[in-house]
């Protein structure tokens, strides 16, 4: 706390000097969406470099005068609620405000740029992120205000907990963890009781791109059980994607790769190449669109995919097909193919990559 309120301090501070110098305050960010600022490290994933260049919040510009407020105004927030112990989402941190702050997405990215320029975790600033992800399977915790939550006696799905950090006590018996890109899959693997059948697991879904909290909890169950993590995604360049975030982090939020990553993270499915292993119908694949080529083409690219020659071979299968295709697409095998003969025989057999 005393870190955080500190580095909040000494921001002010240089605004109060720049003001006594009769001089225009300025706030400095580092640029976090700029790949020349990014460096790849296998054991680590996408990290911010220690020099990477910079953009100036000005208040003496029109351009940039609105969001040199908005910040000085969300630090005073976040200095109060440090000093009281409290904690708000960033979401209600915009419902302060709505006229002033204009959108949620005006908030959610002065909270990042704060969080990066204080080089503090967003979590230590008292704010929690709204939380879209599930999980279920063999795990036990108890959450930082007492409440046991036991997801091993039942087939409820449980909602990611808001503060990971909190959270202590964790027990599991599973083998393995199943990361699940889309809620639906997440949905039909649980009505199948995929967790039980076949060797206990733990299965977690951030209902696509995936949330703060969801990559905190795959990162603290990693710490915890060190257990393998496989994924199970869509095979288009947008189920890759969000991969990729789970295993080698964001551009965006390089600044804490360290807290968000999990570098071993395998590629269970649905690979490119399973399409024409299971010979699946042409007909239920879907085309390209120009937005898919230049995903593809964006990813190929990255410096991670250098280093997984496998992925390579992947990616280049999906390149010369020009095609995609959602998990569902092995329901046109049989009903229940992906719980009953897919995923059993890609674990037992070691089909990942």
């Amino acid at each position: 706390s005393s870190e955080v309120l500190e580095a909040i301090e000494n921001v002010i501070l240089d605004v109060f000097t720049s003001l006594a110098k009769k001089k225009a305050p300025v706030l400095t960010l580092a640029n976090r969406s700029d790949w020349r600022n990014i460096e790849f490290k296998e054991s680590v994933g996408l990290q911010m470099i220690p020099c990477c260049t910079t953009k100036k919040i000005r208040s003496d510009c029109s351009k940039s005068a609105l969001k040199f407020a908005l910040m000085l105004k969300i630090l005073s927030m976040i200095y109060k609620m440090v000093q009281s112990n409290t904690y708000a989402t960033k979401r209600d941190i915009y419902y302060t405000d709505t006229v002033l702050f204009g959108s949620q997405s005006v908030v959610d990215n002065i909270v990042d740029d704060i969080s990066c320029m204080l080089k503090i975790p967003r979590r230590s600033l008292h704010i929690l992120s709204t939380t879209k992800g599930s999980l279920a399977g063999n795990l036990s915790y108890t959450e930082e205000d007492g409440t046991k939550v036991n997801c091993t006696c039942s087939a409820t799905v449980f909602t990611v907990p808001s503060n990971v950090q909190g959270i202590k006590n964790l027990i599991s018996h599973a083998k393995f963890m199943l990361i699940v890109e889309k809620d639906a899959t997440f949905q039909r693997l649980l009505d199948d009781d995929f967790c039980n059948k076949l060797t206990p697991c733990i299965m977690i879904t951030g209902r696509g791109v995936p949330d703060l909290n969801t990559r905190l909890l795959v990162r603290k169950l990693w710490d915890t059980f060190q257990i393998p993590i496989f994924t199970l995604m869509d095979a288009d360049p947008h189920g890759i994607e969000i991969m990729c975030i789970y295993k080698y982090g964001s551009v965006s939020m390089s600044f804490e790769a360290h807290h968000l990553t999990v570098p071993s993270i395998k590629w269970l499915g649905l690979l490119p190449s399973d399409l024409e292993r299971l010979n699946i119908c042409k007909d239920v694949l879907i085309p390209f669109t120009k937005q898919d080529q230049n995903k593809l083409a964006s990813i190929q690219k990255r410096p991670y995919v250098a280093c997984q020659p496998m992925w390579k071979r992947e990616l280049e299968i999906m390149a010369a097909s020009q095609m995609k295709a959602e998990i569902q697409v092995l329901t046109s095998l049989s009903s229940d193919y992906l719980s009953r003969v897919y995923l059993p025989n890609k674990l037992q057999f070691g089909g990942w990559i």
